[in-house]
């Protein structure tokens, strides 16, 4: 079971996901304390979205929190905002509480389309199942020949439907999306998706860092009537990043994300069969996986974490 959501003054909570606590302004909080509340974005609607330091593995919220990811997270999602200019993003303002101070963002209310949004320009997890099934990946034909970490000749936009807390989301196809938003929104989400993969997957790169898939959401703004990027975008918990100097296909790559907390799951050590309450993680699981985040943070954006 999941911590309670930390009491901040002035905001009343509303949801909780895996990851993240989302609040509102409290009745008389014109977003108290922000040098934005005279935004009229911020008036026409504004949530606050707070990551915390749980993990999660498997679709199941995992007992043991990893200290600063959700700084790490935060941080890091707000550097490729700004990488990504191009791309309309939900962030208003950073001026949070002190309560959550670093993990926090204060953004725009969307109207969530409800599915996930994948971007693969390499061959591995749930993708390579499915093409070592069927050739496929979400009903696109794939190449023969293919193994685990090859490079695609282009990345392919693979879509999934949202799934509740502790549901697995489900693949999708192109088509199945378009049913759901329309050809126009299904469309421009496709193409947003891509952009977004191909700008990150240059700028990675360039550190040492391999972007095998990521997965972004998106919502559309009703103030300006635009389809923006929410949620989080590009962390080691939303993407795989792998190391690019030990890139080599047909085998598991070196990651910097939470492979170290999989992999321990799935072994004997951690004595679990998937069908009961995870186990509590041991302390050099969380210290390496925390030494991953920060590593990929720092080598991503070339500057020091500070906690």
């Amino acid at each position: 079971m999941s911590p309670e959501p930390t009491d901040i003054p002035g905001w009343k909570h509303i949801y909780s996901g895996k990851v993240r606590d989302l609040y509102v302004p409290a009745e008389g909080n014109d977003v108290i304390g922000c040098s934005f509340a005279d935004n009229a974005e911020a008036r026409a609607g504004s949530v606050m979205v707070v990551a915390t330091d749980r993990i999660s593995a498997f679709d199941h919220v995992l007992p043991t929190p990893i200290p600063d990811k959700g700084k790490i997270l935060t941080q890091l999602s707000l550097w490729w905002f700004e990488q990504l200019d191009q791309v309309p993003n939900h962030v208003l303002s950073t001026d949070v509480p002190e309560e959550v101070s670093g993990r926090a963002m204060i953004c725009k209310s969307l109207s969530m389309f409800p599915v996930e949004c994948i971007a693969r320009g390499y061959l591995t997890g749930t993708g390579l199942k499915e093409y070592q099934r069927s050739g496929t990946v979400c009903g696109i034909e794939l190449p023969e020949g293919l193994v685990d970490g090859s490079r695609l000749d282009s990345p392919i936009f693979t879509p999934t439907g949202k799934a509740e807390v502790g549901e697995h989301d489900e693949a999708i196809t192109y088509e199945e999306m378009t049913d759901a938003v329309g050809r126009a929104m299904g469309e421009r989400i496709r193409e947003l998706t891509l952009y977004i993969y191909g700008t990150a997957e240059r700028i990675a790169r360039e550190q040492g860092i391999i972007v095998a898939d990521t997965k972004v959401e998106f919502g559309l703004d009703s103030y300006r009537g635009e389809v923006t990027l929410g949620d989080e975008v590009l962390t080691p918990d939303s993407s795989r990043f792998w190391d690019g100097a030990q890139w080599a296909p047909g085998r598991a790559q070196a990651s910097f994300d939470k492979q170290f907390v999989r992999d321990w799951l799935l072994s004997d050590a951690a004595g679990w069969d998937r069908t009961t309450p995870p186990p509590e993680l041991p302390s050099e699981i969380v210290e390496r996986t925390r030494a991953r985040y920060v590593e990929a943070y720092e080598k991503l954006t070339g500057t020091e974490f500070s906690a």
